[in-house]
Formats: structure tokens, sequence, C-alpha cells
């Protein structure tokens, strides 16, 4: 174990202590059962990342239960082992520098198209808003070095979904930051789920591809609130 270096003590306390509360969301969303599944967070301005610790139960995690590794897995400060999928993340943000996180899930309808290896087709407009695609499938790969990570940045190079179904195993997601990681395996399961549903009663059409882009559009740079909030008047 190296020292974490002082200038960077801040951001990772904070990132453990939100890493460690978004976890809770993966079991309030139903996307992990005991210990599965992880989250971690790339510390801002270093080649360093927050993440889940092995084995260890959700309703144990704390933020002092967090690890902190370097970007290839090196424990920095901890004092517990990292996840098993610690090299895939590591490797992720190695290879996508624009990445601030990852999540990984076991949820069930996500999981079951990973088994078949088979992408969700973009068939509702919940799924282009989010993903703007296909959630694509990437190679079977084993878990504990980083051939996995290597399996998720091929996959979604130039792909506009943060989500990918890793065949026979389960369901990745990259964000910006942690939240949005996790929000993107949340709406995985949901529209796996939908897609699924669906197909139980006859084939579904992916939406057309103009339609796709339309609604990805929208979502991403207009739906919400953008912008420093105005002021407002007794009668706004």
């Amino acid at each position: 174990m190296t020292a974490l270096p002082a200038r960077h003590a801040d951001a990772a306390a904070r990132l453990r202590r939100e890493v460690c509360a978004l976890h809770a969301e993966l079991v309030r969303w139903n996307l992990v059962t005991w210990t599965s599944g992880n989250i971690s967070a790339r510390v801002p301005g270093a080649d360093l990342m927050v993440i889940k610790p092995s084995g260890v139960t959700y309703d144990d995690l704390t933020p002092e239960s967090m690890v902190v590794c370097d970007l290839h897995g090196t424990v920095v400060e901890g004092a517990h082992a990292p996840s098993s999928d610690t090299g895939a993340h590591a490797y992720v943000y190695r290879a996508m520098p624009e990445v601030g996180a990852v999540v990984h899930t076991h949820s069930t309808y996500a999981t079951a198209w990973a088994a078949r290896g088979e992408p969700i087709p973009c068939a509702i407009t919940a799924m282009a808003d989010e993903f703007g695609a296909d959630i694509p499938v990437g190679p079977f790969a084993l878990i504990g070095g980083d051939d996995i990570g290597k399996g998720i940045a091929a996959t979604l190079a130039g792909h506009r979904s943060p989500a990918v179904l890793m065949r026979g195993h389960g369901v990745f997601t990259v964000g910006r930051d942690a939240k949005a990681a996790v929000k993107a395996a949340v709406m995985c399961e949901d529209v796996a789920r939908t897609v699924h549903l669906a197909r139980e009663h006859g084939p579904v059409e992916r939406l057309p591809q103009h339609h796709i882009d339309a609604l990805y559009d929208r979502y991403q740079n207009v739906y919400g609130q953008r912008g420093p909030r105005q002021e407002e008047g007794a009668d706004s």
C-alpha cells in the first residue's frame, strides 16, 4: 500500500461518502443481491479511484470501508481488499478518460439479455432518451483481471450507450460521475424489463434511427433545468 497524496485526500474522502451512499441505490432499485455489484468513481485530477470493498454486505458498507486504488488496481488507502472487479474498472478509466464512474450490476432482466448474448433493441422512447442506441453486448471474459475492462472499452468505443451487457455476466455502466452511472444502471434494467415483456406478446420493432437521434438530442440537450436559476419575483 502506498500513501494517498495529501492534495487528493479531501476529494477522495468526499467520493468515499458519495460512492458509499450510492450503493444503497443499487439495493433500492433491486439491481443487486447479497454482495454482488459495485460502484467506483475517479478521483478528479488524479490517477486514483474509489471502489467498493470485496465481499462486504451492503448493510455493512461505510465511507471508511471504501477503498482508494490507483488506476492499475493497487490499493493506496483502505483497510479492505477492493472489489474483484477492480481491474476491470481501472482499465476503463485508463482507456476512457472521459469516464468519471463505473457501475456493475447483475440486475435480473438486463442480465438475462446478457446471458442470451443479445443486444437490447432501442424500441421505446425512454431508451432513446438515455441510451441513444441499442444497448450493446460485450464479449465474455473471466473475472479478476482487466479482460472485462478491455471488453467494455472496446464495445463502448464510439457508442452512445453508457451501458454494456457483458456476455454471460451482467451489466456495466459508465458516466461522467457516480450518480450518472447509477442512473444508467437503473434505466438499463427498466428498459430491459419493458422490452422483454413486450417481446412475450410478439416481435418488437426498433424505433427509426432519425427518431432515436431526435429523442436523444432533446433529452441530452433540452430536457430538465438548464443554466443558472433565474431570480423569481413575488408573482413568478
